[in-house]
């Protein structure tokens, strides 16, 4: 299956291994694609990318949230741009903003964030789960790289976006403590990803007339660094002498849910990603479950979705136990010993019965057959998560009750890449890049 591509692969890949970087001119030509490297925090699995805002810059350590609405950090004290403008209630770039509130800065002097008749919207804190208001206003957003086409070559340099529209929280303008709470620590808010009209993806598009399309490659090793890309992905990493890179990546429709799912219940349709699985296979064999779960009902209820603040798979109770059941009797008989479970995680076995492979530890695989005559292929190194020196879990948790079916956690997404085409409405997806022997881990940026 093909996909588009901005660069030819093989050049692309040289071109990032012999990076240098360099601060990009005023006219320099239109960018082919923006890159942000993404780090991973090892010990509460979140994901994160560095941005500057403002003039004098200051730099913002973002965890990247794809249902997120847009980006949005703390402007406290070190956040004092003068390139900093509100923007005003009732305009159209609040419009745009879905902005609900005007709020007036009161008991504090004004400054960057705490402005009057400034349109204002509710931020997420999407793992502490809460809400506090937050200013729009535009800046200078910087420290994103640029893929630039020279005629004579093709270069990688630091951008300086302008008028880039965000949301600042002023620490203590609401009486509010502890909004940053749950983020991994030093992050300052939070990456937006979502399919909304101010989400990173879809203001970098529309600023540099891009396709709207961003590209994933979440790594596995804290050490190394991920990628995502805006306006386009480039193939996947892959090996010299491999056949057609495209052939990595499938395809299947990214599903509207025409009913709000959060974090903001506004009548409008979901802004999250949604994809059609039709049935669960483990080592070939079915799972047999109510597979109504894996429709979006009359009420928005249902179906799945890609989550990447969620660590681990979440799964309807009523899908978490066969797929539970069903994994470890074929894992017995692959004489692998279960031991005693670790919570979240409702099977485990000793590690010492477990073998390796270039795709991590050797256990059932688990697939998701997606609409598209596709499938998502889930192996050891997504599906089993080390739990102390000698004991491996599999790595997804039941969910209960809940409103969306399946949740894709960030654990499962690792050394995938995946492309969000928001023209097409469509996901391409490479599955584990460990089959090819690369990952989604390098070491090209500083």
């Amino acid at each position: 299956m093909a996909t588009s591509s901005l660069i030819p692969p093989l050049l692309l890949l040289l071109l990032l291994s012999l990076l240098s970087l360099s601060v990009s001119a005023l006219n320099s030509p239109k960018p082919l694609a923006f890159i942000l490297p993404i780090k991973k925090d090892q010990k509460i699995l979140q994901y994160s990318a560095s941005i500057t805002m403002g003039t004098p810059p200051v730099t913002l350590d973002l965890v990247i949230d794809i249902r997120e609405r847009f980006l949005w950090f703390e402007c406290d004290n070190h956040y004092n741009s003068s390139t900093y403008r509100p923007v005003q209630c009732g305009t159209a770039k609040c419009q745009q903003a879905k902005g609900k509130d005007c709020i007036t800065c009161t008991n504090h002097p004004l400054k960057t964030g705490c402005t009057n008749n400034t349109c204002g919207v509710q931020v997420f804190n999407p793992i502490s789960k809460f809400f506090v208001s937050g200013d729009i206003g535009e800046d200078f957003l910087s420290s994103v790289y640029k893929i630039v086409d020279n005629a004579s070559e093709i270069s990688i340099s630091k951008a300086r976006v302008p008028s880039f529209l965000s949301s600042c929280v002023y620490p203590n303008k609401f009486g509010v403590q502890g909004f940053l709470q749950g983020l991994a620590k030093g992050k300052k808010g939070v990456l937006g990803l979502a399919r909304t009209a101010i989400s990173l993806p879809k203001q970098l598009a529309s600023k540099y007339n891009l396709p709207l399309k961003f590209a994933l490659c979440l790594p596995s090793q804290k050490n190394g660094h991920g990628d995502l890309f805006v306006g386009g992905g480039p193939m996947p990493p892959h090996r010299d002498g491999d056949d057609d890179p495209p052939k990595f990546l499938d395809y299947t429709p990214l599903i509207i849910n025409n009913y709000s799912t959060g974090p903001i219940f506004d009548g409008d349709a979901s802004t999250e990603y949604f994809i059609d699985v039709k049935s669960i296979q483990i080592d070939g064999e079915v799972v047999n479950f109510d597979t109504s779960l894996l429709s979006i009902n009359n009420k928005g209820n249902g179906g799945t979705k890609l989550s990447t603040v969620i660590p681990h798979t979440k799964l309807h109770t009523l899908i978490y136990k066969p797929l539970v059941e069903h994994f470890v009797k074929q894992a017995v008989g692959r004489k692998m010993k279960s031991v005693p479970a670790v919570e979240p995680f409702g099977a485990c076995f000793d590690s010492k019965t477990v073998g390796n492979t270039n795709t991590g530890p050797d256990v059932p695989k688990i697939d998701l057959d997606l609409n598209g005559g596709v499938q998502w292929s889930i192996y050891g190194g997504n599906s089993m998560v080390k739990v102390g020196k000698n004991k491996l879990c599999l790595g997804f948790v039941d969910g209960g009750n809940i409103r969306t079916s399946i949740v894709l956690g960030g654990h499962q997404l690792e050394d995938n890449f995946l492309e969000f085409d928001l023209v097409d409405s469509k996901l391409g997806f490479s599955n584990s890049l460990l089959v090819h022997n690369v990952s989604c881990s390098h070491n090209r940026f500083p």
